[in-house]
């Protein structure tokens, strides 16, 4: 005998799937403003009354997962950064073993790093075996729009939030300049489509680096480097890129099961 729908049944799933579609759009606005937004701006970005805005936006506040401080000052809440922390701590502890045995096959330096405001941060590190290794502590911060960690981090995104991006690095970086902003935009449309980034001594002397980034389960970047003393890097780098390829192969099934 073949199920009848409610018709009324079938209305409320339909809108209870846009409202949780529009409150994930609303999250996702604010997770690239981290110092908050207003209802207005909200609504603007996403394409909705400012009283639909409003109404989610309470019912986010209920959950912890928005702190709405007053209509012009609304931002990511605790409840949600607590759940996403727990999953950033899950993603690492997946990587790491893959990290370490990348570690052995490249005898390098292999950093991971995660996004942070207009940063990146080191969460762990397998230090290289090399008598002359490039080395810096977890923890660390590092300007997006000129390391190769960075660069991969932003080609994880649209042109236009990765421009917002690159200010925010600029911003928190004022000793790295950039030079040249059509150039590092054309570069990141070549690691859209490589997987690959690249800095040649860009953000210090003596040391090249090569990144690659992927999304964690929130659709969150998070990105492996290895930088190497520049002496060593050009006759390493086929070698840096290949295994960097299948090591990002094999993190992307690992991190989807």
């Amino acid at each position: 005998m073949q199920d009848v729908k409610d018709p009324e049944e079938k209305n409320g799933t339909q809108a209870g799937i846009q409202v949780i579609a529009r409150a994930a759009s609303i999250l996702r606005t604010l997770e690239n403003h981290p110092d908050g937004l207003s209802l207005g701006q909200i609504a603007k970005s996403v394409d909705l009354a400012r009283s639909t805005v409003q109404r989610i936006v309470a019912a986010l506040a209920a959950e912890d997962f928005v702190i709405a401080s007053g209509p012009g000052d609304v931002r990511i809440g605790p409840g949600l950064v607590r759940i996403a922390a727990s999953v950033a701590s899950n993603t690492a502890d997946l990587i790491r073993p893959h990290l370490r045995t990348l570690g052995e096959e490249v005898g390098e330096t292999v950093d991971l790093a995660v996004l942070s405001g207009g940063s990146t941060v080191f969460v762990d590190q397998v230090p290289g075996r090399h008598r002359l290794v490039a080395v810096s502590a977890v923890g660390e911060r590092f300007p997006l729009h000129c390391t190769a960690n960075g660069k991969a981090i932003l080609a994880c995104f649209s042109p236009e939030d990765a421009e917002e991006l690159i200010d925010k690095s600029l911003a928190e970086h004022p000793d790295f300049p950039l030079k040249n902003r059509a150039k590092l935009h054309a570069e990141l449309e070549d690691i859209r489509k490589s997987n690959l980034a690249y800095d040649l001594e860009e953000h210090g002397e003596g040391i090249s680096a090569i990144g690659i980034a992927m999304l964690d389960p929130m659709g969150r970047p998070v990105a492996v480097s290895i930088p190497v003393p520049s002496q060593r890097f050009a006759e390493q780098k086929d070698d840096l890129s290949r295994q960097l390829k299948a090591f990002r192969k094999r993190i992307r099934a690992a991190i989807s099961r």
